[in-house]
C-alpha cells in the first residue's frame, strides 16, 4: 500500500459526501488563511492572559500567586484545547468546526470583565477563582484547538508533514509573542481592560463570520452556529459596559479611583486595586489620616529639629501625601519621587490637586532611580512603594537596602512602610534584612499585624522620641529596638537578589480590610 495515498485517505482535508458515499478532497486552506488563523488565535490567548490579571487584580491583589494562578490556568487550557482540538480534528470537518471555537470564544471573552465583576459583587475568595478560571478556561481552550484544527486541513502528505507542523507552529508561537507585546506595551496603556475584551470578542466574531462564509464546507450549517454566541457576545458585551468597572482610571499598573471623604470636606482617597493607599486632605496638607502616615512623620520628626527643611527621597508616590506634609511643615524641603505608574502621577495631577513644583517627580523603577542619585545625598528615604498588596520583592533585598544606605547622609534614615499579618514572616525578614546592612534598627508597631514602620540608619535611633512623637499624633504604637528588636526577628531569613519570596512570607490581607 502506498503511504501517501494512505495518509491522504485518512486526512482531514478529504471529506465524505453523505449522498454519495464517496470521498474527495477540497481544495486546501490558502497559506495566508491558515497563518492568518493560527496567529491570530494564538495572539488573543495571550491578550486573554495578561488582562485576566489586571481584571483580578482589584479582587486578588497583584501577587506572585495571582500572577502564577492566571498564567497556570492559561497554559493549562493551552494544552488542553490543543490535545482535545487535535483528537476532534480527525473525527469532525475543522472546516465546519473552525467558526463555531472562534464564535463562542468571542462570547465567552466578551462576557469575561462582567462575570468576573459580577461575581465579585457576591462574593470572594474560591468562587471568584472558579469563575475567573473558567473565563480563561473556555476561550484558551477553544481558540488552541483552532491550530489543530488548520494543521489537520493543511496536511496532505508525509513529504510536507514536519514542514506544516514546524511553521504552524512557529506562526503560532510568533502570535503569541505578538499578543503579549501588543498588549502589555500598547493596549493597557491606551484602553480600559473592559474595551480591550470587548474589541477582541468583536474581532473574533467578526474573524468567525468571515470563517463561516468562506471557509466552512457547510456554509448554511457554519452560519446558523453563529448565531447563538453572536447573540451572546452582542448582549454581554453590553452588559460588561453597563456594569461598573469600580475605576476611575485604569492606568499601566492599577484599577484607580478617587473616593471623597464624606465626613471631611476636601479630603479625598486614592484606591488602587481595591485598597486605600493614600488619604489627602487638599485643604491642610498637614492633616494626615493613616496612622502609618503619623507614624513616619513622627519617625522623622524625632530625629530632626522642628522646622528644618530637609533633602527627602521618597520610593512610591500614591497621593504624595508625605511631600505635601514636609513642604507645609518644612518650608524648603526638596527631593524627588519615584514612581513607575505614569497613570498614578497622572491622576494625582488631575484629581487630587498636585502643586506643580512640589517635588522632583520621576516616573521610574524606584531601585533604578535610586541608583542614578549621588552618595549622601538624603535626609531621609521614605519606603512606600506597593504593587498590590506588597512591596516589590526588589525593593526589599540587602542589595537594594545598601544601595539606599549609599544614598543616605551620615545622619540620614531610612523609614519603610510595611504591611503584614498573621506571624508577620515577612515583616521580620524585611526587618532582619535592615539589620543586616545598618548597625541601628528600629520598628514602630501597634503590637499586631497591618502597618509597621521600620526605621534604619547608621547613627542611633531614639525609640523613645519616636514613640513619645507618635503620642503627641494620637498614635499608641511601640517601638521595638536593641534585645527586644532582636529577640522579635527570631532568626528571620536576610532576603537577597538571589533569594526573596516576598509574596510566599506574606499573611495576606483579610477580605474586609482589601475592602473599601
Amino acid at each position: 500500500m502506498d503511504d501517501n495515498k494512505g495518509l491522504a485517505g485518512s486526512s482531514g482535508s478529504y471529506d465524505t459526501d453523505p449522498s454519495q458515499g464517496t470521498t474527495y478532497a477540497p481544495a486546501p486552506l490558502a497559506d495566508w488563511a491558515a497563518a492568518a488563523l493560527v496567529f491570530g488565535s494564538s495572539a488573543a490567548v495571550l491578550v486573554v492572559e495578561l488582562v485576566a490579571l489586571r481584571l483580578l487584580a482589584p479582587y486578588l491583589g497583584l501577587t506572585l500567586e495571582t500572577s502564577t494562578l492566571v498564567i497556570g490556568v492559561a497554559l493549562a487550557a493551552i494544552a488542553f484545547g490543543s490535545w482535545v482540538g487535535g483528537f476532534w480534528a480527525d473525527r469532525v470537518n475543522p472546516r465546519a468546526t473552525l467558526a463555531p471555537l472562534l464564535a463562542i470564544s468571542a462570547a465567552a471573552i466578551a462576557a469575561t470583565p462582567f462575570l468576573v465583576r459580577g461575581s465579585a459583587q457576591f462574593a470572594d475568595g474560591a468562587f471568584l477563582v472558579l469563575v475567573a478560571g473558567a473565563m480563561i478556561i473556555v476561550p484558551g481552550a477553544l481558540l488552541s484547538a483552532v491550530t489543530p484544527m488548520v494543521t489537520k486541513l493543511m496536511l496532505t502528505s508525509l513529504d510536507e508533514t514536519g514542514t506544516i507542523v514546524g511553521r504552524l507552529s512557529g506562526i503560532a508561537t510568533v502570535g503569541a509573542i505578538a499578543g503579549t507585546i501588543m498588549t502589555g506595551f500598547i493596549l493597557i496603556s491606551r484602553l480600559p481592560i473592559t474595551w480591550i475584551m470587548i474589541g477582541l470578542g468583536a474581532a473574533l466574531l467578526l474573524a468567525a463570520t468571515a470563517v463561516a462564509f468562506r471557509i466552512g464546507r457547510a456554509q448554511d450549517g457554519a452560519r446558523t452556529s453563529l448565531a447563538a454566541p453572536a447573540a451572546a457576545a452582542v448582549v454581554l458585551a453590553g452588559a460588561t459596559v453597563i456594569l461598573p468597572s469600580g475605576c476611575d482610571t485604569e492606568t499601566v499598573y492599577h484599577c484607580a479611583s478617587v473616593v471623597a471623604d464624606p465626613e471631611r470636606e476636601g479630603a479625598v482617597t486614592l484606591v488602587l486595586d481595591g485598597l486605600r493607599h493614600s488619604y489627602v486632605d487638599l485643604t491642610d496638607p498637614t492633616y494626615l489620616e493613616f496612622t502609618y502616615i503619623r507614624a513616619i512623620a513622627a519617625g522623622i520628626d524625632s530625629r530632626f529639629d522642628p522646622g528644618v527643611p530637609l533633602r527627602v527621597h521618597s520610593l512610591g508616590a500614591g497621593g504624595l501625601t508625605l511631600p505635601r506634609y514636609l513642604a507645609a511643615d518644612r518650608p524648603g524641603t526638596t527631593g524627588t519621587v519615584f514612581e513607575i505608574d505614569p497613570g498614578v502621577i497622572r491622576l494625582d495631577r488631575e484629581q487630587l490637586a498636585l502643586p506643580a513644583d512640589l517635588v522632583d517627580i520621576r516616573v521610574e523603577d524606584a531601585r533604578l532611580g535610586v541608583r542614578s542619585l549621588p552618595s549622601d545625598d538624603a535626609d531621609v528615604v521614605i519606603g512606600d512603594a506597593f504593587g498590590g498588596v506588597s512591596v516589590p520583592w526588589h525593593l526589599t533585598t540587602r542589595e537594594a537596602v545598601r544601595e539606599i544606605d549609599r544614598v543616605l547622609a551620615g545622619d540620614g534614615i531610612y523609614l519603610a512602610n510595611i504591611i503584614d499579618h498573621g506571624p508577620l514572616a515577612f515583616a521580620r525578614a524585611q526587618t532582619a534584612t535592615l539589620a543586616d546592612a545598618y548597625p541601628h534598627v528600629a520598628v514602630a508597631w501597634q503590637g499586631q499585624g497591618g502597618n509597621l514602620v521600620a526605621a534604619a540608619s547608621r547613627t542611633p535611633i531614639d525609640g523613645a522620641a519616636w514613640q513619645d512623637r507618635m503620642r503627641s499624633l494620637g498614635l499608641e504604637w511601640t517601638v521595638l529596638t536593641g534585645a527586644e528588636l532582636d529577640a522579635w526577628i527570631d532568626g528571620a531569613p536576610v532576603l537577597t537578589d538571589d533569594y526573596a519570596p516576598v509574596d510566599q512570607l506574606l499573611t495576606p490581607y483579610p477580605p474586609a480590610v482589601r475592602r473599601v
